[in-house]
């Protein structure tokens, strides 16, 4: 979408990577290895970017180094613009994900949210075809420019350790950034209290 929309694969690649470090400086030869495009592709976009008062040269021991202006007029409206593509793209993630196995939870969290301390980005509880999976993240993994780390078990593995407290399992059902795409898991029942607790 974004490709259409800016005309060059290496130029979104590139803004997705400034945006989503808007403090952090890259040298060139680093861009190129984390956006996996081409040398002369990544300086011909970075002059492009530079020439519009996106992105800022610097110069420190022989190299130069880019980095997102914060001054930009327009950097608000194109933050948003990528957070919003990101989030499409997230949801389209899910759906296929979906469609490849018998879900019953599905949570998106650590990197997808911005935590970094978090075990897993991504916790899967049902049956899901793992190589199909595997494959899958895999072509999405092109987007988000970060490894996705993921977690799938069984509903009877997740009931065993979430009875235990399990600290895994309390450290992604109970933090507040993450987002819930699918929960299908039965809610345990609440026992009802007999005549002589009513009466106490």
């Amino acid at each position: 979408m974004l490709e259409q929309l800016f005309g060059s694969t290496t130029r979104v690649k590139l803004l997705r990577l400034f945006f989503a470090n808007p403090e952090r400086e890259y040298f060139v030869r680093e861009l190129t290895r984390r956006i996996d495009q081409r040398i002369n592709s990544v300086r011909q976009e970075l002059k492009n970017l530079e020439e519009a008062g996106i992105v800022a040269q610097l110069q420190r021991e022989r190299k130069k180094y880019y980095r997102l202006r914060l001054d930009f007029p327009l950097f608000s409206e194109l933050r948003t613009l990528m957070l919003k593509a990101q989030l499409l793209y997230e949801r389209d993630l899910a759906k296929t994900i979906a469609s490849i196995g018998q879900i019953k939870y599905l949570v998106l969290t650590g990197q997808f949210l911005g935590v970094k301390d978090l075990p897993t980005d991504m916790l899967i509880i049902g049956n899901v075809n793992r190589s199909k999976l595997h494959r899958l993240l895999k072509k999405f993994q092109e987007f988000f420019e970060y490894d996705i780390n993921y977690t799938v078990m069984s509903v009877r593995e997740f009931e065993f350790r979430n009875q235990l407290t399990d600290r895994f399992i309390f450290d992604i059902m109970e933090n507040d950034k993450k987002v819930v795409v699918i929960d299908k898991l039965t809610k345990p029942k609440k026992q009802k209290k007999t005549e002589n607790e009513k009466k106490r």
